[in-house]
């Protein structure tokens, strides 16, 4: 065989090689191009950014943090991408396995309703960053007026069907200063399948910087009445916090032998 010929059976293997570099970074480029199309209120890319943005969130694949509580500490780990879940105590776990709820509870201890608080914890947790996710209505809201200040704020809402409890709106009110979270208002309608202007007032000003992001080291409930906001009346500390670009395999989400399947009413 000459030269002549190796060298065009060589031109002809390369170009039916497929090139699958290619294809990927095309398709990367494709989903970059969507999640820039995403746009957010103007206020909202400022409070993402005073929380060192929404881009270093979105590098982290694993959060977990422990919740002390008076007799025992719970250890919540979700996964940020898929929104898996897991707590576990001493005498009990429950976690959301990306389809259904499940409880492990051996010796009937645990007292809550699993399909509700399984991820409830980490929506107040990985504020503002859960605002980003889809299906969300933004839209203008008063500000809110506590002592001497004002804070601005944002009206979250729901498109229908988006998560367990469609109805609820958040209020996010920021400190003008420096846009981090100062407040955060929330109504709850899960189970009743109405909405609610009941609203609950929690604040942010005690800040903790995992792997260069500003996340609540802890965070407060206010007594209201009449619709103000008085004083302080329960405190909920996140302890030994950690965030992790390594995903957990889904095994560890999965519903553990023994455990049930909870039900989640959707509303």
């Amino acid at each position: 065989m000459n030269k002549i010929t190796i060298l065009f059976l060589a031109i002809a293997i390369v170009a039916c090689k497929p090139n699958p570099k290619k294809e990927d970074t095309k398709d990367r480029a494709e989903e970059v191009s969507v999640e820039a199309k995403k746009k957010f209120p103007e206020a909202l890319e400022k409070v993402f950014m005073a929380h060192r943005g929404l881009e270093a969130w979105k590098n982290q694949q694993t959060l977990t943090y422990d919740l002390p509580k008076t007799d025992f500490t719970e250890t919540h780990t979700i996964d940020l991408w898929s929104r898996k879940d897991r707590v576990d105590a001493e005498n009990f776990s429950l976690g959301f396995d990306g389809k259904e709820v499940w409880l492990l509870d051996d010796e009937n201890i645990y007292r809550g309703d699993a399909g509700f608080y399984h991820n409830l914890m980490f929506y107040f947790y990985a504020m503002p960053f859960v605002l980003a996710d889809d299906g969300i209505i933004y839209s203008e809201t008063e500000n809110l007026i506590y002592g001497d200040k004002a804070y601005p704020g944002i009206r979250i809402s729901y498109e229908s069907g988006v998560g367990a409890s469609s109805k609820d709106e958040y209020f996010i009110h920021y400190n003008p200063d420096n846009y981090q979270i100062e407040w955060l208002g929330y109504t709850v309608t899960y189970r009743s399948g109405e909405a609610s202007d009941n609203i609950k007032w929690i604040r942010y000003d005690d800040w903790q910087t995992v792997e260069g992001l500003v996340l609540p080291k802890s965070i407060t409930w206010y007594n209201l009445e009449d619709g103000k906001i008085l004083d302080a009346s329960n405190k909920l500390a996140f302890e030994n916090v950690s965030l992790s670009v390594v995903s957990k395999p889904d095994s560890f989400y999965a519903k553990p032998e023994g455990a049930k399947f909870v039900e989640v009413k959707k509303n």
